[in-house]
């Protein structure tokens, strides 16, 4: 059944117009015709969410209270082991539908979650592989976001091969089971492949995970913190993305997560070899990180919600611009002379790159996902701009994904449903 909605503007690839009819069937916009008399409200894409863990949900708000030493990225990756340890497929099912629909609430339309939490508690299989991966596409499904799977390789804690650790086995994997939950992944949900780090994977076997993957999107963590370039250093002489460019075939279907850490020249290697900057940059700010050198990347960038402790596609590109303000002690630092409104090159360049790091269509365009959100506001400029800097509440009011209307007045139909779920996983296990 093919459906028609007019609205009075919309952010096309090529930049606003008016007028705007979106036809869609089967989850897919079939076409778009500009200078229709009659439409209502502001259209923009639905924003990708080219990186998530939705079980970290869970830790939103429970892990701001300092030790006894300095804390950092390494400090919380004990307290992230901990919860991951407590979690049955239940409580990760309730969690990631919370995650999902906050994700929709929040202006994401597709969501590409990086998972890793394979495994029983003890390190076990379950007797399904792929059962905590069928949680997530039932979560998924309940929530009503497009999904794409990244089941991860975690085989080692460190460079050099080194044996996992005890907090990570649930996470842990030998490339032939990897082939064997990869299969699974595919029967359930558009997936791709993850290597989790360098760290975690070796390039002997980042080749072997290419191999089986093929053209479908490849993603991996990569230069987040500073510790993980001294040791990688340490171990080969080289940065990460050095490194990494130096001994795999990066291509047009990679993402590298985080790279907060890289030099010009690296940040020039992975524009070459066409990959995808997945920048989370909430996250990398909660986790003090770094801030990833993006105005002087030349090539794509996409946006993710990472560890989920705030979810909203305009908070996320507020903090990626706010941040390279404060690095280059600039203003309006992501626009350019093709792109002067700075909330548009935000929200378009951050469509692109992530749409091309979950193997979709970009934006509204024939083909794409009718995947579509609107906005309150006058004009169409100043109400995107109000949406990615000003709103004191998120700004979304109406969601579409795949053709469906999930949101409506900024609540999710089953918002009520999913919050209960999560609020019963916190009163069980934490």
């Amino acid at each position: 059944m093919s459906e028609r909605i007019v609205f009075r503007h919309a952010l096309l690839p090529q930049g606003w117009a008016a007028g705007v009819a979106i036809s869609f069937a089967e989850g897919r916009i079939t076409q778009v015709e500009t200078g229709v008399a009659g439409g209502a409200g502001i259209a923009l894409p639905g924003m990708p969410n080219l990186h998530s863990h939705a079980f970290q949900r869970a830790m939103a708000g429970r892990a701001e209270r300092r030790g006894p030493g300095e804390d950092s990225f390494w400090t919380w990756r004990e307290l992230m082991y901990r919860l991951a340890l407590t979690l049955d497929p239940d409580d990760v099912q309730a969690i990631a539908t919370l995650a999902f629909t906050e994700m929709l609430e929040g202006g994401f339309t597709a969501v590409a979650e990086f998972h890793y939490l394979h495994h029983a508690p003890d390190g076990a299989l379950y007797a399904d592989i792929g059962e905590m991966a069928a949680r997530l596409k039932a979560a998924a499904d309940t929530a009503g976001i497009e999904l794409l799977l990244l089941p991860v390789f975690y085989a080692h804690a460190g460079f050099g091969g080194a044996p996992p650790a005890a907090g990570q086995r649930r996470f842990v994997t030998t490339l032939d089971d990897y082939a064997r939950l990869h299969a699974r992944c595919r029967a359930l949900a558009p997936t791709g492949c993850a290597p989790h780090s360098l760290r975690a994977a070796t390039l002997a076997e980042i080749s072997a995970l290419a191999a089986l993957n093929g053209g479908a999107p490849f993603h991996i963590h990569i230069a987040e913190q500073t510790a993980e370039v001294e040791a990688c250093l340490a171990f080969c002489g080289a940065r990460p993305v050095e490194y990494l460019l130096g001994g795999a075939q990066v291509g047009k279907n990679w993402c590298l997560v985080h790279a907060t850490h890289v030099t010009p020249a690296e940040a020039g290697g992975m524009a070459a070899a066409g990959a995808v900057a997945g920048l989370c940059p909430i996250t990398e700010a909660n986790l003090g990180d770094g801030i990833f050198p993006a105005r002087h990347f030349p090539g794509e960038y996409g946006i993710g919600s990472d560890s989920n402790v705030l979810i909203d596609a305009g908070r996320e590109l507020q903090m990626l611009e706010y941040a390279q303000r404060l690095a280059r002690r600039q203003r309006n630092v992501m626009a350019s002379a093709a792109w002067p409104d700075t909330a548009a090159a935000l929200y378009l360049g951050a469509v692109a790159g992530g749409a091309r790091a979950l193997g979709l269509a970009p934006g509204l365009a024939a083909g794409a996902p009718a995947s579509f959100v609107t906005i309150a506001g006058e004009t169409p400029e100043t109400a995107l701009a109000e949406y990615v800097f000003t709103a004191r509440a998120p700004a979304v009011r109406e969601v579409w994904a795949q053709g469906a209307l999930v949101v409506a007045e900024g609540r999710h139909k089953r918002a009520e449903a999913a919050r209960a779920g999560f609020a019963q996983v916190l009163r069980k296990r934490l």
